[in-house]
């Protein structure tokens, strides 16, 4: 389902109003994107009812990842401070839940076509992925995605997602496919793993794409890895070696830094009879609980800094990826289609010459068929067919640029998904090779002085947007400022309102 122009733009005004008190800096990063749209609609990389500011969540996220059975809904409950994900020994939830905060009863779930078909929430448009992993899945979002509310006061101003362990065989691609996106889209990510199994090497693929996976991306540290219901290890005679051994299976996948939490939920902890190592116990877990809602909490100062690096980043990747691309694709384009011009024009020449030859249709340097002669009878005869040579010369040189595009557009699409960009690749390489292009103009559609100087301010922008942020956030003199960012009302409202 693709939004109208007029959607697009009323979704944009409501945005912008919701910025205007909620935070100013991101009401300029909207702008930001505004230009951003326009270079990149004039360009092809996007439709005139497309915008990157759907393309990306405005209110803060933060998402729970593990393994079945790690205790991940048991957090979201204590954290809410109410019974709204089902619990249990056995896996129970086996879809991704967005949690929003909204007035009345919790627990109201609606469907996953609710998220698939509503650019305001996170994983707009996920059918789309679904179905480049197995045809039909797109048609079944439902049997992936729900969305619930709560009106948690903790919830205000920011979304949850819960989603299901994906340590099984069943739905693992697609559940994959959507894993990366929710991390991508995530201000803060808490990882959970289940202290009660002891042997984490027997879930090394979950390991390797929890952790191998995310320790080397640029923002490594918003990822929280967490050891949940370690009080199930209270009767161990050393529990510090259960500990150590996840520790030691997180150190082979490349976390040899960083915070590592053992939390347990106090709501269903385990006794623990020795009266001293309750205490040790829960000291640890209330300590970790303490800096992990922290994080939660504090999650909009995250969010306001991703939204300017994307907004940056998508600046970067029209200058130095989608340009670079497209400028070298369409001049495939250009040698292919003169090359193969040339090729078939000369070859009917070469094969007009020896027909003409051969049936002595030259007189000297001269060309006298008598077809020709008869023609030159007949009142504009030599002008039509003139006309007509032509027009077969231009389809002929048409169907070639046709056939070169087409040999093109599969490098093209390998490099779309290999470079993992926003905006269509392909369709800007469609636009540079329609009809209206000539083979011989140089340059982009749409890339010109006035798209890079414009692409420029962008970037110089949001260094500016960084240091108000830090302004806002931040008070090294120690002197008295506003604090830009309040939480005003307008930021405790649900994105259903939005």
């Amino acid at each position: 389902m693709s939004a109208t122009p007029d959607i697009i733009e009323k979704r944009l005004r409501q945005l912008q109003d919701h910025l205007k008190q909620e935070n100013p800096v991101l009401l300029d990063a909207v702008k930001g994107f505004r230009d951003l749209d326009q270079v990149a609609q004039a360009m092809g990389l996007l439709a005139r009812h497309e915008s990157f500011t759907t393309q990306i969540p405005w209110w803060p996220l933060i998402s729970v990842l593990g393994t079945f059975s790690a205790g991940k809904s048991t957090f979201i409950n204590h954290f809410l401070g109410q019974p709204l994900q089902r619990t249990g020994n056995q896996a129970v939830d086996d879809r991704f839940t967005v949690i929003c905060y909204s007035h009345g009863d919790a627990g109201h779930a609606l469907p996953g076509v609710a998220l698939n078909s509503d650019p305001r929430f996170p994983l707009y448009q996920i059918s789309k992925d679904l179905e480049t992993v197995a045809l039909g899945e797109g048609e079944r979002i439902d049997a992936y995605l729900q969305l619930k509310v709560s009106p948690s006061e903790r919830l205000r101003g920011r979304i949850l997602i819960d989603s299901p362990g994906f340590d099984a065989d069943a739905q693992r691609d697609a559940t994959l496919r959507i894993v990366d996106q929710i991390i991508d889209l995530s201000d803060l990510v808490l990882v959970f793993f289940d202290a009660r199994h002891p042997e984490p090497g027997a879930m090394r693929d979950t390991l390797q794409h929890l952790v191998g996976g995310t320790m080397n991306r640029a923002d490594s540290g918003k990822f929280l890895y967490i050891l949940n219901q370690i009080d199930a290890t209270a009767r161990e005679d050393n529990p510090e070696d259960v500990v150590a051994a996840w520790q030691r299976a997180l150190g082979m996948h490349g976390l040899t830094a960083g915070r590592f939490y053992t939390i347990y939920s106090p709501d269903v902890a385990n006794t623990i009879e020795d009266e001293a190592k309750r205490r040790r116990f829960e000291s640890k877990r209330d300590a970790d609980l303490a800096e992990i809602h922290g994080r939660m909490e504090g999650v909009e100062v995250e969010r306001a800094y991703r939204i300017i690096a994307t907004l940056d980043k998508t600046a970067k990747d029209i200058r130095d990826r989608a340009v670079p691309i497209l400028t070298e694709a369409v001049a495939r384009w250009r040698r292919r289609t003169l090359w193969l011009d040339a090729l078939v024009f000369g070859i009917l020449f070469v094969l007009f010459e020896y027909w003409s030859i051969s049936s002595g249709h030259w007189k000297g340097l001269s060309y006298e068929p008598e077809w020709l002669l008869t023609l030159k009878t007949v009142q504009w005869g030599p002008q039509v067919l003139a006309g007509l040579l032509l027009v077969l010369a231009v389809v002929a040189h048409f169907g070639i640029r046709h056939l070169t595009a087409l040999s093109v557009r599969p490098w093209v699409r390998a490099r779309a998904a290999a470079e993992d960009l926003h905006g269509d690749l392909v369709a800007a390489f469609l636009v540079n090779t329609g009809r209206l292009r000539s083979v011989l103009l140089p340059g982009l559609r749409g890339w010109g002085g006035g798209a890079r100087r414009r692409v420029e301010k962008v970037r110089e922008e949001c260094d500016t947007f960084v240091q108000t942020l830090n302004d806002n956030f931040t008070n090294p003199s120690g002197r008295p400022h506003r604090h830009a960012t309040g939480k005003a009302a307008a930021a405790a409202e649900s994105p259903l309102g939005a």
